[in-house]
């Protein structure tokens, strides 16, 4: 049987299935995904009964007569931006992590505000075996639940309306308090909290005026009216709590993360960059490469927003509890600057929170939430972040499917509208230390590599990578085409799942930097993620010779 493009040698890319670790061809059938030896196994298209979609569920819809395949060959063409999933009870199964890989999900999220480090260890297992299947290749990312303030338990829940008082108080002992009353997680709150603050519940589903602060409470007027339930988050806005970055919790949670390898580390209620540092530091002693992403939710961030971007691994723009520290219409201002300054940096951006919110309980998104996704992917976001929505909602599939749809529609467009920056971006300041030598040769052969993809109409952008630069590199210049980063480990493998426009393959380095090209281009023609006549731009830094100098080459090679 062919494993190429059968009866084609188009040089387009469009007709291909480019998800990460599969490609396939839709007209013959086929997929297959790079094994570590540097070799493409091909497989008949239809998924087994017990593993992914069934055929019978992949055709959804009939347009024009056909059936309309689903997601799982829809999707990838161009859809550039990488998607992060939080698993939670309705969707942690190996079934369900599977299918969410195949629709397009990247990043697992293990959101540590929820759930034992036994289950997460189990989300985690699943997660290793649908890697190991050889189809997907899945980031993890482990996301501190941070110095948070929380309210008590409550026996029932309670309906608070506009000018009731309400009483907030740290005392142990609330046998003499009246019915509206909660107690507080944090002992602090009575010196943090002023008369005039206004107390927000969970962003702001319900509000209220701090009238008066005594030794042990605080005393409000209700001024939005909702329902109070038990444990719920709070926030004063504008000002954050004086609690530490990083609690006694998240470094238990930490250790947890480094004995289970997590990729990706997203430090919560980051106030200055010296919290990253403090983490980063830590794992260095450790021997951990894991990338630490700073999430953006705290007043105090936002007017050090550049330093703490300068020293992070990238960022998460956690718009629900920013919204709540900062006034509301403020976040959007932010969110495009977070944006820019990582897209300077060469690090990579995620927005989250309330993304689909309504597909919690819908089944279909508001016109307004499909518009969030494609700003958040306009703006050049690497990836975009669903929550609540896979974790717990109704309908996590369709969720991620309006998610991948609306972000390949934006791709799309924009490679016919050529007017913006949105491609083939170029910065000076080189990923690294910025005026570093080497880090400025790295940035401008990225952006000529992205360049002479664009004018020649190249089918992909091969990068051959020990440590992971190039490829951050060409992902910054956000190029036209998929980038195929080859590396020499798993771990690096999975850390570049967060980049943008790339995907990755592990193969074993020759010490002949031709020889290690030669196998790769083979390995692809042969699986048919190339195809005679195709255009490639290939870009490595190997080493060469017996003194290991590093050789940075751009080169353009015709698929024979």
């Amino acid at each position: 049987m062919e494993t190429g493009f059968v009866g084609s040698t188009s040089t387009s890319w469009t007709g291909r299935l480019w998800g990460t670790g599969v490609w396939a061809d839709r007209r013959c059938g086929l997929r297959g995904r790079l094994t570590r030896g540097g070799t493409i196994r091909a497989a008949l298209a239809e998924p087994r009964s017990d593993k992914g979609v069934k055929r019978a569920d992949r055709v959804d819809r009939v347009s024009d007569g056909k059936g309309v395949d689903d997601v799982f060959w829809a999707l990838g063409p161009r859809r550039m931006s990488k998607t992060v999933c939080t698993i939670g009870p309705k969707t942690a199964s190996v079934e369900s992590i599977r299918t969410l890989a195949s629709i397009g999900m990247n990043v697992v999220r293990l959101n540590m505000s929820h759930g034992t480090h036994e289950w997460h260890q189990s989300v985690i297992d699943m997660v290793r075996e649908v890697n190991r299947e050889g189809v997907y290749n899945l980031g993890l990312l482990l996301d501190t639940k941070g110095p948070e303030v929380r309210s008590g338990d409550l026996k029932e829940p309670l309906r608070v309306e506009r000018g009731m008082e309400f009483i907030w108080t740290i005392s142990k002992d609330r046998t003499n308090y009246p019915k509206m009353s909660t107690d507080v997680s944090y002992d602090d709150f009575v010196k943090d909290v002023k008369p005039g603050d206004i107390l927000l519940v969970d962003g702001g589903i319900c509000s209220f005026y701090v009238k008066e602060v005594t030794a042990t409470d605080v005393i409000t007027e209700c001024l939005d009216s909702g329902l109070l339930t038990s444990r719920r988050h709070l926030n004063v806005r504008g000002k954050s709590a004086s609690l530490p970055s990083i609690t006694d919790k998240d470094w238990q949670d930490i250790f947890f993360g480094i004995k289970n390898g997590i990729d990706f580390y997203a430090l919560s209620f980051v106030k200055h960059e010296n919290d990253i540092r403090t983490l980063k530091e830590y794992m260095k002693s450790q021997n951990v490469e894991a990338l630490i992403l700073s999430k953006i939710e705290s007043a105090e961030a936002v007017p050090r927003l550049q330093q703490i971007l300068e020293v992070s691994d990238g960022a998460m723009v956690a718009r629900g509890d920013l919204g709540a520290e900062v006034p509301v219409e403020e976040v959007p201002l932010i969110q495009d600057e977070i944006v820019r300054i990582n897209r300077s940096l060469k690090k990579p951006t995620i927005v989250a929170t309330h993304m689909l919110e309504s597909m919690i309980n819908y089944p279909t998104p508001t016109r307004a939430e499909v518009t969030d996704i494609a700003e958040a992917v306009k703006q050049g976001a690497d990836a975009t972040m669903l929550s609540g929505e896979t974790a717990s909602g109704a309908y996590p599939d369709k969720a991620l499917t309006v998610m991948c749809t609306v972000a390949q529609s934006v791709c799309n467009q924009k490679v016919i509208d050529d007017d913006g920056s949105f491609y083939e971006q170029y910065n000076p300041v080189p990923f690294g230390v910025a005026g570093d030598k080497i880090g400025i040769q790295r940035a401008n052969v990225a952006l000529a590599a992205a360049t002479l993809a664009r004018d020649l109409k190249a089918t992909a952008i091969v990068v051959f990578t020990r440590r992971g630069n190039y490829t951050r590199e060409i992902s910054a210049a956000r190029p036209r085409c998929p980038i195929i980063s080859f590396c020499p480990s798993e771990d690096l493998r999975r850390r570049l799942t967060l980049f943008w426009g790339v995907h990755s393959y592990v193969i074993e380095f020759s010490e002949d930097p031709e020889e290690t090209i030669k196998s790769a281009l083979e390995a692809m023609s042969r699986g048919g993620l190339v195809a005679s006549r195709d255009v490639l731009v290939i870009v490595s830094d190997i080493l060469v010779g017996s003194s290991k100098h590093a050789v940075n080459s751009v080169q353009v090679r015709t698929v024979r």
